[in-house]
This record gives structure tokens, sequence and C-alpha cells, in this order.
């Protein structure tokens, strides 16, 4: 026996021909017109997902004015198209997340190569223990700064205090004063003076 048989539309709730009465197209919404609404036409800018349902003839009229932006400013227009390069969705700068700076990498974490525990708030400190790198990093120095630790006769490793105290000694072995005017001992006082501003600049000192 078929599913479409004329024994079974007497038994079912509704009969074919209402279902297929009910799934008939809508009219045009174009005043006036009398044709099935076929094609959908967006209602606008705050009714997103909202159609109408025009003929071909009045869907291609309806949209030759169509405009999304239509009531806003140039200033809104831009700042929505630059909201939607990322989807209309909260960016932040890059950098903002500082506890990010001395994270290890994944692939560190992976391999067991990094096993500095984090202590954000300085227990582990407390209890007499360092968080701090094991070894510590060698400074890269530029030419000039390598120059200045050189004019000043120091190393690479020199601290603050260090660097300090050699030029408090050099400045008083080449100050003119101190060698009756020597022109010699007025250049290397100059090339002293240079050098510890490089170094202060840089954050040696």
């Amino acid at each position: 026996m078929r599913l479409d048989s004329k024994y079974f539309d007497r038994i079912r709730t509704r009969r074919k021909r209402e279902q297929e009465a009910e799934q008939a197209p809508p009219t045009c919404q174009w005043d006036g017109c009398d044709k099935k609404g076929s094609h959908r036409a967006p209602v606008g800018r705050n009714a997103e997902g909202q159609f109408f349902l025009f003929c071909f003839e009045h869907v291609k009229e309806y949209n030759k004015g169509y405009n999304y932006f239509s009531g806003l400013s140039d200033g809104e227009i831009a700042r929505y198209q630059k909201e939607a390069i990322t989807g209309h969705r909260p960016t932040w700068t890059v950098g903002v997340n500082k506890s990010a700076k001395d994270s290890p990498l994944h692939s560190e974490v992976r391999s067991g190569a990094y096993t500095r525990v984090r202590d954000p708030f300085g227990f582990v400190k407390e209890g007499g223990k360092s968080s701090g790198p094991r070894f510590p990093q060698a400074r890269k120095l530029k030419s000039l700064e390598s120059k200045a630790f050189d004019t000043m006769g120091l190393n690479a490793n020199a601290t603050s205090a260090e660097i300090k105290s050699r030029y408090k000694e050099l400045v008083k072995k080449h100050h003119p004063d101190a060698n009756g005017g020597d022109r010699g001992s007025e250049e290397r006082f100059r090339a002293v003076i240079q050098a510890y501003q490089l170094l202060k600049q840089n954050g040696f000192c």
C-alpha cells in the first residue's frame, strides 16, 4: 500500500492539500504589487536577520537605493569599518600582559627544561629561596658600549658601584688642574666623561 493513498488521507490530522496551500509563497510587499514575493531583501542596519519579500522587479529597485550606513556620520562609518576587522570583538594592545614576559615558552615547559616556580606574590622568596635564574646572563654590548668600558678600564660585568668609583678616580687623575694643563691629559679627561655618560644613558650605572 502506498503512503500517499487516499485511505491515509482520511486518517491524517491535516490533509496534504492543506499543507501545500500553507506553503504557497507570499505576495510581494511592494505597495500595489500582487506578484509572488520570492526574493528577500534586508530590512536595515538595526534589524539584522529580518527581510522584506519582493518580486524580482521590485527587489532590484529596492537594492538600487539600499544603503546600510544611511543616517550615520563619516566618523561613525569609519569606526564601524575599523571594528569590523576584528568582528566587532574587543582587542588588547600587544604587551599589556606584563607577566607573560617572564613566563616560559610552551616548548620549554613540555621538554622539562624550565623548572623555575612562578612566585608572583613572593612566598618562595620569603622562605629564603630565590625564584630567579640559576646563572646570570652576560651582557651583550654594542660597539660604543664596549669602547666605553675599555676607556674606563673595566670589563663588561662591572657593577654600577664599580663604574662610579672608577669614574671618580679617573676624573681626579686626568683633570687639567691636576696635571698642569697637559693637553694629552685633557683629551683623556674628555674621553672618560663621554664614556661615563654613555654608560649612564644605557642603564649601566
